[in-house]
C-alpha cells in the first residue's frame, strides 16, 4: 500500500511540472503573437494578459495612461515584435540601407533606447520585449510632458513630440507637415476608442489577473 501512494505522489508531481512547464512555454510564446484584432484592446490583452500586467505598470510607473501607450504603439508597429522601417532601393532594384535605426513594438532608435536604458538602469531591456517596449513608451511620454508641457492624455500631441522628439516638437518641426499631423490625429481617435473600449473589459481583465496564477 505505502509503494502505491508513493508512486501516485510521485505521478502527481510529474503531471503537476508538465502542467506548469506548458503553461509557461504558451505564456511566453504568446508574448510575441500579434493580436487576431489589433483595433481592438480588449481582444488584445483577453489574448494576451502579459500585456495588460505590463502595460498596467508602465501607467503607474510613468503615468501615462495605457490607451494613449497602445495608440501609439499600434501606430509603430502594429504590435509587431521585429518591426523595421521598410528598406530603400538602389537604381529602383536592389535593396538599400534602412531610413533609421527604428525597430521593435515602439520603433525607438539606437541611440534613444540607449538613453533609456542609461535613465532606467535597465540594461537587459529588448525592443523586441513588449515588456520592455512598452515601458520606454511611457518614459518617452513623460519625458515629452515634462519637457514640452504636453498633458498626459493629449495623445495628439504626445505622438507628435514621439515622432519628432522632444527638441523637433519645441522647435515645431511638424508645423508644415500635414501627413504627419494627420496621422497624428489618427492615433488620438485610436486612443479615444481604446478608452472606451478598456472601460468595458478592465474589470473583468483584473479580476482574471486576481485570481490566475501566472508563471512570469
Amino acid at each position: 500500500m505505502k509503494f502505491v501512494i508513493v508512486f501516485n505522489n510521485n505521478l502527481l508531481l510529474k503531471m503537476c511540472v508538465f502542467i506548469f512547464c506548458c503553461t509557461w512555454l504558451w505564456g511566453c510564446a504568446g508574448r510575441n503573437t500579434i493580436p487576431t484584432d489589433p483595433d481592438n484592446i480588449c481582444t488584445v490583452f483577453i489574448e494576451n494578459e502579459y500585456w495588460y500586467k505590463e502595460a498596467k505598470k508602465s501607467f503607474e510607473k510613468w503615468r501615462i495612461p495605457i490607451p494613449v501607450l497602445m495608440a501609439i504603439m499600434h501606430k509603430e508597429s502594429k504590435y509587431q515584435a521585429d518591426a523595421r522601417p521598410p528598406r530603400t532601393t538602389c537604381l529602383f532594384v536592389l535593396p538599400g540601407p534602412r531610413p533609421s535605426s527604428a525597430y521593435g513594438y515602439s520603433q525607438a532608435l539606437d541611440g534613444t533606447w540607449e538613453k533609456y536604458q542609461q535613465e532606467t538602469g535597465n540594461w537587459g531591456a529588448d525592443r523586441d520585449d513588449f515588456g520592455d517596449a512598452i515601458d520606454f513608451i511611457g518614459w518617452y511620454c513623460l519625458k515629452s510632458h515634462n519637457q514640452c508641457k504636453i498633458a498626459i492624455n493629449d495623445t495628439y500631441n504626445m505622438y507628435l513630440a514621439y515622432h519628432e522628439g522632444q527638441g523637433g516638437f519645441l522647435r515645431k518641426t511638424y508645423q508644415n507637415n500635414n501627413y504627419l499631423k494627420k496621422i497624428a490625429r489618427d492615433v488620438e481617435q485610436k486612443a479615444k476608442i481604446y478608452s472606451f473600449q478598456l472601460a468595458s473589459c478592465e474589470k473583468r481583465l483584473n479580476d482574471r489577473g486576481r485570481c490566475c496564477l501566472w508563471p512570469f
